[in-house]
């Protein structure tokens, strides 16, 4: 008998695959159109890979649209003082409709990422990682979305944050994440939960 985890895991990856690859070909022209904006409106790379965390704890570098300025602190920008003076003339457009989140399709591919799971920390987070480990919520492959981001997404305090991925690890499966996608969806086009 295959264990039901090992079963949704291998439906949940076949999917992240093939809609990854789908999208990155309905997505082509978009993209490169990003990127030629991001490139001449500020100096600077057009891809920033910023160092996330990964399953079990591991370590990986996830492409991101670069929506800041090359000085910026390598730190989350909720911890940031006057973000917006760091963000590029693009930039803010680019967080605030989710576009600059596009690469990470390519994460998707590579088996890095799903399209849902708890958001990946970055690596210098060590009170959101610590909380996860606690809870269980490292095992999870991380996500472009989540529950987390659906029900608040830069507006949630950490705590808060960790006990909607901890929600999701218990109530795992292909129709949830259905649930989270529609409204991840919605809630990308009302551009609610964004910070900055």
């Amino acid at each position: 008998m295959v264990p039901v985890e090992i079963t949704r895991g291998k439906m949940k990856r076949f999917f992240d695959f093939t809609a990854a690859l789908i999208l990155l070909v309905i997505m082509a022209v978009p993209i490169v159109l990003i990127a030629i904006l991001v490139k001449i409106t500020s100096p600077g790379p057009v891809i920033y890979w910023s160092e996330r965390v990964g399953k079990d704890n591991k370590n990986f570098i996830m492409p991101k649209f670069r929506t800041m300025r090359k000085d910026s602190p390598v730190i989350a920008t909720h911890l940031m003082q006057n973000v917006e003076n760091y963000l590029t003339s693009f930039g803010s457009f680019l967080r605030t409709t989710s576009l600059d989140e596009l690469p990470q399709f390519w994460s998707v591919l590579k088996g890095d990422m799903s399209f849902v799971g708890p958001r990946p920390a970055l690596f210098n987070q060590e009170d959101l990682i610590a909380l996860r480990t606690e809870k269980g919520v490292h095992k999870l492959i991380p996500g472009i979305t989540g529950w987390a981001q659906v029900n608040g997404r830069d507006d949630l305090p950490i705590s808060v944050k960790v006990e909607y991925d901890e929600y999701y690890l218990k109530n795992q499966s292909f129709f949830f994440d259905l649930k989270i996608l529609w409204n991840t969806f919605f809630k990308v086009i009302k551009k609610e939960g964004v910070a900055h």
